[in-house]
């Protein structure tokens, strides 16, 4: 399987230097009424993609985050619940496997 995975990255780089090799032109960009700015079509098509990837790969970091802070929470609440019942200091063990009748 890691061999399919290196095969498939190997063949979309080739893929997309051939593309870049092949549009390697400039392109004229208007930003405002006298601001021009020229660049290569290439560069111009990895900033529109890292535009629209950087802001959800923060927010999913950002959600991972939070989610990991709240787990953690939830098992320090647990366990302190755990460990104050009776006379046991730790929790009680659960069967790894499901017992059958």
């Amino acid at each position: 399987m890691q061999f399919l995975k290196i095969l498939f990255w190997a063949i979309l780089a080739v893929v997309l230097a051939a593309f870049a090799r092949a549009n390697w032109a400039p392109v004229t960009i208007r930003l405002w009424a006298d601001l021009v700015l020229d660049i290569k079509l290439p560069v111009l098509l990895v900033l529109a993609v890292l535009a629209g990837f950087l802001p959800t790969y923060a927010m999913l970091r950002t959600e991972r985050w939070r989610a990991k802070r709240r787990i953690a929470s939830m098992e320090r609440n647990a366990g302190l619940t755990e460990g104050s019942i009776g006379d046991e200091t730790s929790p009680v063990p659960v069967p790894a496997t499901p017992i059958l009748d």
